[in-house]
C-alpha cells in the first residue's frame, strides 16, 4: 500500500498550476452566479399540513403524507416541465411528489418584463421546503465574486482512500436549526499535510466515482467561512491513490445566504492544521460582520 505524502504529485510549473486553477475558479464563479442559482433565492419556506400562501410563490401550499398540495387560483400560473398546471385559467389543485431526500422539483413562474421566477420544491432533513429564485434578487445582482487564497501547489497532496466494507450512515447537522442530514460515508481519506498525518471521512460525490468531503480547519472563522468548506476528489486510482487539492476547497451556499440548508462536517473532519488554500469568507459575510 502506498504511503500518503506531502507532495503535489506530478511536477508542474507554478505558472501552469496557477493558470489551471484560475480557469477552474472562473468557471466555478460563473456557475455560482447563474440567473437561478442559490444566489437568486429570495425566500425559504418550510411546508406543513396548514395551507399557506408563500411570499414569492403563487398559490396555497401544504404537505401531508409525503405529498405536496398546491392550490392555484384564477390567473395563477405555474409550469412544470413546460406544462401549465392551470391551463384553463380558472384555478386548479395539483399534487406534487413524493420527492426523495436531497432531491427536488423545479417549477417556473413567468414574470412580465422581469425575467421569471423558478420555484424549488425540495426535501431536506425529511421536511419539504419551497425556495423561490429570481434573477433580480439583490444578493445575485450585487455579487462581487468570492475571494480566495492564491493557488499553492503545497496544498495539493497525495493520499490514500480506504473504503469501508459497507457504507456507513452518518448524521450531520445543518446550517439551519431543527434539521439533520444523513449521508452515506464511503470510507476515509488518509493524507499528510503541514507535517501531520490526517484523516477525513468521505461521502460519495455528485459525479459517480468521485468523493466529497466537508471540513473545517484552523482558518475557519478567521479567513475562511466558519461552518464548513467542501472539497471534491476525483475517483481513486486502482491502488486507492487520490489527490486532495485544497486549492479547490469551496464555500457552500450557507456561506452567502441564511436561506440555505447546507450540511455541516462530521465531527471527525475538523482538521487541526491551517489550510490556507481555497475560497475565503465571502465579501457579503465580511460586510455584515
Amino acid at each position: 500500500m502506498s504511503t500518503p505524502t506531502d507532495t503535489a504529485g506530478p511536477a508542474a510549473s507554478y505558472d501552469s498550476f496557477a493558470t489551471i486553477w484560475t480557469d477552474w475558479h472562473a468557471a466555478h464563479e460563473r456557475h455560482r452566479a447563474e440567473p437561478h442559482g442559490f444566489l437568486a433565492v429570495t425566500h425559504l419556506h418550510w411546508l406543513d399540513a396548514e395551507p399557506s400562501r408563500l411570499d414569492g410563490a403563487p398559490g396555497i401550499w401544504s404537505v401531508e403524507n409525503d405529498v405536496v398540495r398546491l392550490v392555484l387560483g384564477a390567473g395563477e400560473h405555474v409550469l412544470l416541465d413546460g406544462q401549465d398546471l392551470n391551463p384553463d385559467d380558472t384555478g386548479a389543485t395539483v399534487f406534487l411528489g413524493p420527492v426523495p431526500e436531497r432531491d427536488g422539483l423545479t417549477l417556473r413562474v413567468e414574470d412580465a418584463g422581469a425575467g421569471h421566477t423558478v420555484i424549488e420544491l425540495a426535501k431536506r432533513g425529511g421536511r419539504y421546503v419551497v425556495r423561490p429564485r429570481h434573477p433580480l434578487n439583490p444578493l445575485l445582482t450585487g455579487y462581487r465574486g468570492t475571494p480566495a487564497y492564491a493557488p499553492d501547489s503545497k496544498y495539493s497532496v497525495t493520499g490514500i482512500f480506504l473504503p469501508f466494507a459497507e457504507p456507513r450512515p452518518t448524521t450531520v447537522g445543518a446550517a439551519v436549526e431543527g434539521i439533520q442530514h444523513v449521508y452515506e460515508a464511503s470510507g476515509e481519506l488518509h493524507f499528510r499535510l503541514a507535517g501531520q498525518d490526517l484523516v477525513l471521512t468521505a461521502f460519495n460525490g455528485h459525479t459517480p466515482g468521485t468523493l466529497s468531503v466537508l471540513f473545517t480547519d484552523a482558518t475557519s472563522g478567521k479567513t475562511t467561512y466558519a461552518a464548513n468548506r467542501s472539497l471534491t476528489i476525483a475517483a481513486p486510482g486502482p491502488d486507492g491513490t487520490v489527490t486532495l487539492d485544497f486549492n479547490r476547497a469551496v464555500n457552500l451556499p450557507c456561506a452567502y445566504t441564511d436561506l440555505a440548508t447546507c450540511p455541516l462536517p462530521p465531527a471527525e473532519n475538523r482538521l487541526p492544521v491551517a489550510v490556507e488554500a481555497g475560497e475565503k469568507i465571502p465579501y457579503e459575510r465580511q460586510d455584515a460582520s
